[in-house]
């Protein structure tokens, strides 16, 4: 594992609400908005991207945290910024906090954490 930056380094990852990120459950649509399970999904990845830089051959980050606040609704084709900030490394635990923008406001934040192990 290395560690090529420091905490306050910053990873964007933008991208669109699509059908299959709406609130859905068994099939049903139950509204046509950016549902907290695929901003967890967006978010996971946005924070993987200092993982990505991060690990070794064989070597593979799994999530151990993950906090949301949903603060505001998103809807079907809208464009969406995540920030995601180390925070902190700690032997093998990284840590980032994120926010999440939609025509510049802030709709959803949070922490999120990886831990880097031996590939299996």
């Amino acid at each position: 594992m290395k560690v090529p930056f420091g905490p306050g380094s910053q990873r964007r990852y933008v991208t669109q609400v699509l059908p299959e990120k709406v609130a859905q459950f068994q099939g049903e649509v139950v509204h046509t908005y950016y549902s907290t399970f695929a901003l967890a999904q967006d978010v996971e990845w946005a924070c993987r991207q200092f993982v990505l830089e991060m690990k070794e051959p064989g070597e593979e980050g799994i999530g151990t945290y993950l906090s949301i606040h949903h603060v505001a609704s998103v809807p079907l084709g809208a464009q969406v910024e995540i920030v995601a900030t180390l925070l902190w490394v700690q032997g093998r635990t990284v840590h980032c906090g994120y926010e999440v923008y939609w025509e510049g406001r802030r709709v959803a934040y949070g922490e999120q954490t990886q831990k880097i192990i031996e590939k299996r």
